[in-house]
């Protein structure tokens, strides 16, 4: 992977950001501030996975010659798609912190007491933060339609990126009604909901969007491309979404940047721990539906073999994806860095 490629996206998007915000800052400077904070939830960090596949997906039919400056506007849209995602969804979790800072609708509660402000902190907090997952939402839009590409290639692209919105958004609803309904659940659907809420948006559609972002002028083989891109996101993306599922509850919170156990604190229906639940004695049953804490609710999960089960699945995906790209007619460089992927985006500790 070239190492300026994070570096290339993280530049572009403080370019297109501090200009919105100069925007904003002309009608009213509470709204450049509003803009910043929105700018430094973009900025914080994060691994850039979405704009990563985009990219190895378009030099998958590309090859490694044609310089990248003409869809860097295209990936770098996906991060702010993204901080769209993880501030809504922030908002839903009710989550404190995230990537070790305290979450956007937080920072706009601490502001809200801070000023002495009328009204509610929490709730000027919250609806701060949805506009703020808005605004990115709108930003992305507006990034994506600045990438070089030919028109008609442009409209195909975002034909790719408006489907995997919609999936998102629907795994997202899937997860949230898995919550308030978690007897109804299964591992089939919290992998259903993995599916959707995770793999597509973060693995699957971004190779696609890449592969669109290329033009597809490769007509013998398109398809095989596509169908060997699905194989492997659909896979990866599953397969991340696993090691998600244990990283919630066994992470440790100085490198995952959040509490660990939050979903067994919210009775989130994850793979995990449907498969504990599956997997449970009567005892075991019982403590997990009953008022142990969160540190013995872990235990007991350890203790019924599913965090085993769920690292098996893991590997079998992992295999999965790879028999996909091989038989990929992509480059071979692109190849092998899409083979690495498949290992840390999965391996990974946080």
């Amino acid at each position: 992977m070239p190492l300026n490629l994070i570096e290339a996206v993280e530049g572009t998007l403080a370019d297109f950001l501090a200009r919105e915000i100069a925007s904003l800052d002309e009608i009213d400077p509470a709204l450049g501030g509003f803009a910043r904070a929105a700018r430094d939830s973009v900025l914080a960090g994060g691994k850039r996975l979405r704009p990563v596949f985009a990219y190895w997906g378009w030099r998958g039919v590309m090859g490694m010659e044609p310089r990248a400056d003409a869809v860097l506007p295209a990936l770098a849209a996906l991060e702010l798609l993204h901080t769209f995602a993880l501030v809504h969804d922030d908002v839903m979790d009710a989550s404190d912190t995230r990537r070790g800072r305290p979450t956007v609708h937080r920072v706009f509660e601490a502001q809200h007491v801070a000023a002495g402000r009328r009204g509610e902190p929490a709730r000027f907090g919250e609806a701060s933060a949805v506009l703020i997952g808005d605004l990115c939402l709108v930003w992305a839009d507006r990034l994506l339609g600045t990438a070089d590409v030919d028109a008609d290639v442009l409209l195909a692209t975002r034909r790719c990126y408006d489907q995997m919105r919609i999936e998102a958004v629907a795994g997202q609803y899937l997860d949230v009604l898995g919550e308030s309904e978690p007897g109804s659940w299964s591992v089939a659907r919290a992998l259903k909901v993995a599916r959707h809420k995770t793999a597509g948006y973060t693995v699957l559609r971004p190779l696609h969007f890449g592969l669109t972002l290329a033009g597809m002028p490769f007509a013998g083989r398109t398809r095989a491309v596509t169908d060997a891109y699905s194989g492997y996101g659909l896979a990866v993306g599953e397969a991340f979404q696993l090691r998600d599922d244990l990283l919630g509850v066994y992470g440790e919170p100085s490198v995952t940047g959040k509490p660990a156990g939050d979903d067994l604190v919210a009775g989130k229906p994850t793979a995990l721990l449907m498969l504990a639940r599956e997997m449970a004695s009567t005892a075991q049953l019982a403590e997990l539906d009953g008022a142990a804490d969160v540190t013995r609710k872990a235990q007991v999960v350890a203790e019924t073999g599913a965090p085993e089960r769920v690292e098996k699945m893991i590997e079998e995906r992992v295999a999965v994806a790879l028999h996909a790209l091989r038989r990929a007619p992509i480059d071979d460089a692109a190849r092998e860095i899409l083979t690495g992927l498949a290992v840390t985006a999965t391996q990974r500790q946080a």
